[in-house]
């Protein structure tokens, strides 16, 4: 739960892991984040952007403080969508 450490409250994040678990949600964050590069991932507001899709995709209200809490979080895990190994660290976070 290393997102704790940057604010991301765990209640938030299981409201979302079951939000996930409805397949029409999901395809809508899937279709969101398809395509994404590792230099997407490294850009402040792309990621500010992609927060506010995937919170409106999530029937989700974000607060300005955690949409900054959430985009920092992003940034520091310098995440690569094509490097599998990053992908199962993801998965294993939010599991």
């Amino acid at each position: 739960m290393s997102y704790v450490k940057y604010g991301i409250s765990p209640q938030l994040v299981e409201r979302i892991k079951l939000k996930l678990k409805n397949p029409a949600t999901k395809d809508r964050v899937k279709k969101a984040v398809e395509g994404l590069t590792k230099a997407d991932l490294q850009n402040r507001a792309t990621i500010k952007r992609l927060m506010k899709q995937i919170a409106k995709a999530l029937n989700e209200p974000l607060t300005s403080q955690q949409e900054e809490q959430f985009t920092d979080f992003i940034l520091a895990q310098k995440i690569d969508p094509n490097n599998t190994f990053h992908l199962l660290k993801l998965w294993g976070m939010f599991r």
